[in-house]
């Protein structure tokens, strides 16, 4: 089937059965690599696209639901100055260690600060928790999102955290 959509701004059409979830339409047949295939179930958040504006996982999302509509990747999200403030913040605190999840990261992050502009940190974990990332990197995460929407550093309480020794012992 003929399916015609908006990507990052740009008319495109792709033949593909309706059922090709959009991940494989973009790497495949747009492209794009930047949004990643991570568990193939749309639990790990690492294919989040914005679909009209709403954060979607693009491995469980046919073609056929995206037609006419407006696809927004990684590599068009700083096209927007959300997408911009939040892409600089992953920059300046240098957020991503192996950087394969950060994609789908950077994308759920400006969908929340969209609907939420100012999230608590409980706001912030609830909202990403959807999104795994094996290399732990989520305290600089939520510490990005903060300064893309312009909220202080949080200030870690140091009496309330455990002395941990070199060898890895708690030691209080």
């Amino acid at each position: 089937m003929s399916v015609s959509l908006t990507v990052n701004g740009r008319k495109r059409t792709v033949e593909a059965e309706a059922d090709k979830p959009l991940l494989w339409v973009l790497r495949e047949d747009l492209d794009m690599p930047g949004t990643k295939f991570g568990c193939g179930a749309g639990l790990c958040g690492a294919c989040t696209v914005h679909l009209d504006g709403e954060a979607v996982r693009s491995c469980q999302t046919p073609i056929a639901d995206a037609a006419g509509k407006q696809v927004t990747t990684i590599e068009g999200v700083a096209m927007n100055e959300l997408g911009k403030r939040v892409a600089d913040a992953w920059t300046a605190l240098d957020v991503p260690q192996c950087g394969y999840c950060q994609a789908g990261q950077i994308m759920s992050a400006t969908a929340l600060l969209k609907q939420n502009p100012k999230p608590t940190p409980d706001d912030i974990d609830g909202w990403m928790s959807g999104n795994i990332c094996r290399c732990a990197t989520y305290l600089r995460i939520r510490a990005a999102i903060r300064k893309a929407a312009g909220l202080p550093a949080e200030m870690a309480d140091a009496s309330a955290l455990p002395a941990i020794g070199v060898s890895g012992e708690q030691l209080a």
